[in-house]
């Protein structure tokens, strides 16, 4: 389970990566090619080419995490920027990993009159 502290910066990471990649691989990418420190505590979201599998990549102070996460049905929604990142809440982190467009959450029902 993530525990991320109040101020936890996450990033998504726009383009397409080669999920294969590892700990070493997506590190190295975060330094090289976002010019960022992978253990900054910061969290970086991957997502692969078919659009069904994210890794997320995560200095927790003491070692790296990696979680990944593959949709039965669907795709995550991603960026249509082809470089760079775009930062989320918690909140918006958390409506990709149940499968719903973090860019325009709608409600699943519309409020009823209080009596």
């Amino acid at each position: 389970m993530m525990r991320l502290g109040a101020g936890t910066r996450i990033w998504i990471v726009a383009g397409v990566t080669d999920l294969r990649r590892g700990f070493v691989g997506l590190s190295g990418m975060v330094q090289t090619v976002l010019k960022d420190d992978p253990f900054s505590g910061q969290v970086f979201v991957f997502r692969g080419r078919r659009g069904d599998l994210i890794k997320l990549l995560w200095w927790a102070g003491d070692g790296l995490c990696l979680f990944a996460k593959r949709l039965e049905h669907g795709r995550f929604i991603w960026p249509q920027a082809t470089s760079g990142t775009v930062s989320l809440t918690q909140a918006q982190l958390s409506m990709p990993l149940e499968g719903i467009d973090w860019r325009r959450p709608v409600r699943t029902q519309a409020p009823q009159l209080a009596v």
